[in-house]
């Protein structure tokens, strides 16, 4: 059984080569292929979350080399999680593309696709630090070529900027990388964190610095204050179905930062034990606020949704930020949240730009245009999740991450910047909803040639899963408590992974 915690990175590699072979990529083949192969990485995907349910943990070492001296792919609660929700939100993307005809733009679409799905599910099963690197790396090339799909010179001057944003995050990624291995002598994260817990007290002061150089790469990735100004014209210049599926790009960065801390930098971590607490709830506060105030001042509904991701993401790193298990079990939850809303908005950004026409998403008076209705309904359930309001999902993340927070030093803070910034989200999502759907004028707007009558239905499916996390929003909230438990017990993670040289303290010396 635990030959399958490769597949969810082996059929998107294979499938991504085969879709690059021109006699597939010019037919209807690699649609074929790519539905086939991202449908097969959700069936595996829910399998293995599935198999995780237990709590065991584990290992597929590649080439059959042991730990630490070779590639492992670990499974845990977390990472079952973080894969899951990764193929979820990709199907939904992917048939929004193909309704919507934007894998037809271009003939490198599914190629790119599955090799964004290779590196994001790399990036959340691997268990070494350099293999995270050139993960990260698949996804950010796949998600460059992505951004510009359908060209135009707008989203090429904003690929520019992110390509210069990741190419210094990747060197500081490969700098801090180095300062560890230097120091501990090995990469493996498990092993790591058994360096770090028995280095000397002359070691602890360049650990603390290694650590927290990383921390600060993943910040960069998960756009937190200062480090998030990469992210809006990014995700506003490239095609919204594509910034759906990069509302998940986010929490690339959300993850490495939870499961790196916690093992690697936790309480038996010395001098760097829980290195980025100091300066990341602050930033974490300031993030909400600017993507909150962001929304309100957006002039067009894929910049709204931009700030939005990053008010969200900021949300969640509170919860992170305070490294405790119930802030992480709080996190957990909101996390699946903010991924299917932030994608939501994006999905129903595009269905309003397509619908209106020449009027496009800005947030201005427009023509009455076809299934104004349907359309406006998606936007008010996606403006309630999006805003964290009840009944929905993010509603009950934000009160959880509130009782949290209880007892902090900075609870007062905690609270004001989580409740400030829903006030924001709300007015300017009011606004959107009022000028875009009740502000109309003039003749109704010409509908779209060849507009598919179920391009709504992704959306729909995005709404339905945000509905079902408020409907289970108890046993969702246990999965996420246990996770939570999971990490914060290292034990069982590193036996796992080093087996016979976890209890010899055998390794890299």
């Amino acid at each position: 059984m635990s030959d399958l915690v490769i597949v969810p990175i082996l059929l998107p590699a294979i499938i991504a080569a085969l879709s690059l072979v021109r006699m597939v990529r010019l037919s209807h083949l690699a649609r074929w292929l790519s539905g086939a192969s991202t449908l097969g990485i959700l069936a595996s995907s829910l399998v293995l979350f599935l198999w995780a349910q237990d709590g065991s943990i584990s290992t597929y070492e590649l080439g059959d080399w042991p730990a630490p001296f070779g590639i492992v792919m670990v499974l845990d609660r977390l990472s079952a999680l973080m894969v899951l929700l990764t193929s979820v939100l990709a199907v939904i993307v992917f048939a929004h593309a193909v309704l919507t005809g934007l894998d037809r733009r271009g003939v490198h679409f599914h190629p790119l696709f599955q090799f964004q799905l290779l590196g994001l599910n790399g990036s959340f099963l691997t268990g070494d630090l350099f293999n995270l690197f050139v993960f990260f790396e698949v996804l950010l090339i796949a998600s460059y070529g992505l951004m510009l799909h359908g060209q135009g010179e707008q989203r090429l001057h904003a690929g520019v900027k992110y390509v210069i944003v990741n190419l210094v995050g990747s060197t500081l990624f490969l700098i801090a990388v180095g300062i560890l291995y230097g120091v501990t002598g090995t990469l493996n994260m498990a092993d790591m964190a058994q360096r770090v817990a028995e280095a000397p007290a002359g070691d602890q002061p360049l650990i603390r610095v290694g650590g927290q150089l990383l921390i600060a790469v993943f910040a960069l990735k998960a756009a937190l204050l200062p480090l998030h100004l990469w992210l809006p014209q990014t995700y506003a210049s490239t095609s919204p179905a594509v910034a759906a599926l990069f509302a998940i790009l986010t929490k690339a960065g959300v993850y490495p930062i939870i499961r790196v801390t916690v093992l690697i930098f936790g309480a038996d971590a010395g001098a760097a034990a829980f290195a980025p607490a100091g300066w990341m709830l602050p930033a974490a506060m300031l993030t909400i606020l600017a993507g909150y105030v962001g929304v309100l001042a957006a002039r067009n509904l894929r910049s709204l949704a931009a700030f939005g991701v990053i008010g969200s993401t900021g949300t969640l790193l509170v919860a992170v930020s305070l490294f405790t298990p119930e802030g992480i079990a709080a996190a957990l939850y909101y996390m699946p949240h903010s991924v299917l809303a932030g994608g939501l908005v994006f999905l129903v950004t595009d269905l309003v730009r397509r619908a209106r026409g020449e009027d496009e998403d800005d947030l201005r008076p427009g023509r009455p245009f076809a299934g104004i209705g349907q359309i406006s309904v998606l936007f008010m359930f996606s403006a309630i999740a999006l805003a964290g309001l009840p009944p929905l999902s993010g509603f009950v993340g934000k009160v959880l991450i509130l009782d949290a927070s209880a007892g902090e030093e900075l609870m007062g803070w905690i609270w004001g910047a989580v409740l400030v910034g829903t006030f924001f989200a709300i007015l300017g999502l009011a606004r959107a909803g009022s000028t875009l759907f009740w502000k109309t004028e003039g003749e109704p707007a010409k509908a779209p040639a060849h507009r598919h009558p179920r391009e709504t239905v992704p959306a729909w499916g995005l709404l339905a899963l945000v509905a079902g996390l408020t409907i289970f929003a108890g046993q969702v909230t246990d999965y996420a408590r246990d996770t939570s438990a999971q990490l914060f017990e290292r034990t069982p993670y590193i036996d796992a992974v080093l087996g016979d040289a976890a209890q010899k303290g055998e390794g890299l010396r």
